[in-house]
């Protein structure tokens, strides 16, 4: 019993940790997905196997190399120079994505609460800072009251769609997009995601203990994430093409549900949010400690701060500009995972001879 509930909270952290702002909104369904039409299906198809596959394995290195952040792990595919290389451009995306984040709660304020834009980026930055006392504990915990419920919502929408004059449009909708960007959209997507989730699931591994516990998070994880994919785009292509027009379209679609179900579908949209936004933060704290002595309280306020500036610049407009192009760097990395994950581990020697990654690493936590 204690091992499935392990699994399920793996799976629910996976899940919890890929649906960020982009996500729970429906702007990263709308941009990759829903707006190819019914090909939509398909790619949503192929991006479940991606996230199953790769999301396990990443995990499964982590474990295995027992990391301490997602530098050990880039360390250990890329090797010591182009794996510093590429942990710092992932601390910039990271960055960049969590600035989204924020805007993200803004947004929801803003656009359904009636409440200010200032508010929602300030009390998120706030819980983000008294929550992360708790470490990786409280992640787990969060996610595994909050993925149920925002499945269930999903759940009802599909129920409500089906009553709409449009509820089969996913099936019905041509697409004028080329198929390479259409078929690209989802390996662009996958590759992005997993790559943000690194600063989350490397340490979710590493203090896994049984490989078998992980195999399983990571499957459930990745057909949970495949199950809320689908959801979003069944309901938001009823409402096709109008529904491009809102910053929070899954706001827009829980309307639907009437005020109670949208009011509280509105709150679990920031939760999720917060909840992502809160990993990401603990992941990025947890790899800067590696270069900067100072307290990890000092860090987390260093980098909420940097999120908080960039979010100023509005979340539809900095969901479109960053994430295509992150997601384009972000390939380069899924690649080699796929690579190394297919040929096992070809720099072991290299990590015998360096001395890296070799023992099992002091498992440390956010409070010093």
């Amino acid at each position: 019993m204690r091992r499935n509930i392990h699994v399920l909270q793996i799976a629910f952290t996976y899940i919890g940790t890929i649906v960020g702002a982009g996500f729970a909104t429906g702007q990263e369904i709308l941009q990759f997905f829903t707006r190819f039409g019914s090909l939509a299906t398909a790619t949503i198809m192929l991006a479940t196997a991606i996230f199953i596959w790769l999301g396990t394995r990443l995990m499964l290195i982590a474990h295995e190399i027992s990391a301490h952040s997602y530098e050990d792990v880039n360390l250990h595919l890329f090797g010591p120079k182009a794996g510093k290389w590429i942990s710092w451009i992932t601390l910039v995306i990271l960055l960049g994505v969590n600035s989204v984040m924020l805007a993200g709660s803004g947004s929801v304020f803003m656009e359904h609460l009636h409440l200010n834009y200032q508010t929602g980026l300030l009390l998120t930055l706030l819980c983000t800072f008294l929550l992360l006392r708790k470490g990786m504990h409280a992640i787990l915990q969060m996610n595994s009251i909050l993925v149920p419920v925002m499945m269930l919502l999903s759940f009802l929408m599909i129920i409500s769609t089906l009553n709409t004059p449009n509820y089969d449009n996913f099936i019905v909708i041509k697409t004028d997009h080329h198929p390479l960007a259409v078929w690209l959209a989802p390996v662009l997507y996958t590759s992005f995601n997993l790559s943000m989730a690194q600063a989350v699931l490397v340490p979710l591994g590493s203090q896994t203990a049984s490989k078998s516990t992980i195999r399983w998070g990571g499957v459930l994880g990745g057909i949970g994430v495949g199950i809320m994919l689908m959801a979003a785009h069944f309901a938001m292509s009823a409402q096709m093409p109008g529904i491009q027009q809102f910053e929070i379209p899954m706001g827009n679609v829980a309307v639907q549900l009437g005020i109670a179900v949208q009011t509280v579908y509105m709150i679990m949209i920031f939760l999720e949010i917060f909840s992502t936004f809160v990993a990401d933060i603990y992941g990025l704290t947890l790899q800067l400690q590696k270069y900067v002595s100072v307290s990890p309280r000092i860090i987390t306020l260093f980098i909420m701060l940097v999120c908080f500036l960039i979010s100023q610049f509005g979340f539809s407009s900095l969901l479109s500009l960053l994430y295509p192009i992150f997601g384009m760097v972000s390939v380069f990395w899924a690649g080699v995972l796929i690579y190394y994950g297919h040929k096992g581990h070809p720099l072991t020697p290299f990590n015998r001879r360096n001395g890296i990654l070799t023992g099992r690493l002091k498992q440390t936590t956010y409070k010093r």
